[in-house]
């Protein structure tokens, strides 16, 4: 399973999100995963796929050429793309992926999340998506939706696509179990067509 990691690349933060990250890596590593990620080599970023390669991990990245400079790609990558837009570099990253890993991170963090669950809600994807917040850095968000829903502007099903866990060992479990459970193969259109004909008498 591939697995894109959405997280942080400020050097401001609290060390104990790129300890967490850091574990994020080495653990789906030694579950047999790949990792793809957002090419930076600072931060969460680069704690994540440094580990994930320790671990023996494939791990892919993605970076915009604007931010070469600023997040100093990951050149270690196993695979680099570098695209033109982040708009690219997203949609690059989502088609590599086969499931979603989000942890405490800023804005960009956050664009890139709500980018996978719309479209989830949507039913452009099946893949599943997750955040680990351990220390409740996300907890004015979680509390936001809920309103959302209660006020009628998010249906229930779509808040319940985003699972939420406090380590990242139970986030990895979840996106296991939910992958494990999608169909094996999508049917063809004929086959679709088939399935909804009604029975011939």
């Amino acid at each position: 399973m591939r697995i894109c990691v959405y997280c942080a690349s400020s050097e401001r933060i609290d060390p104990g999100y790129v300890l967490l990250a850091a574990q994020v890596g080495s653990e789906l590593a030694a579950r047999g995963h790949d990792l793809v990620s957002g090419g930076g080599s600072i931060s969460c970023m680069g704690a994540v796929a440094r580990a994930a390669r320790a671990g023996g991990a494939h791990t892919l990245g993605v970076i915009p050429r604007k931010l070469l400079e600023l997040e100093v790609s990951d050149t270690d990558a196993d695979e680099l793309i570098i695209t033109e837009t982040m708009r690219e570099r997203k949609a690059i990253m989502d088609g590599r992926a086969d499931a979603f890993l989000t942890l405490p991170g800023g804005l960009g963090t956050l664009e890139e999340l709500f980018e996978v669950w719309v479209a989830a809600m949507l039913g452009m994807h099946t893949k599943p998506i997750v955040v680990c917040d351990p220390d409740g850095v996300f907890t004015h968000l979680h509390t936001l939706v809920d309103g959302l829903v209660d006020r009628g502007f998010v249906r229930p099903g779509a808040r319940d696509l985003l699972r939420w866990a406090t380590t990242a060992t139970e986030a990895l479990d979840f996106l296991e179990a939910a992958v494990a459970a999608l169909p094996t193969a999508m049917p063809s259109p004929a086959e679709a067509i088939e399935a909804s004909a009604p029975p011939i008498e």
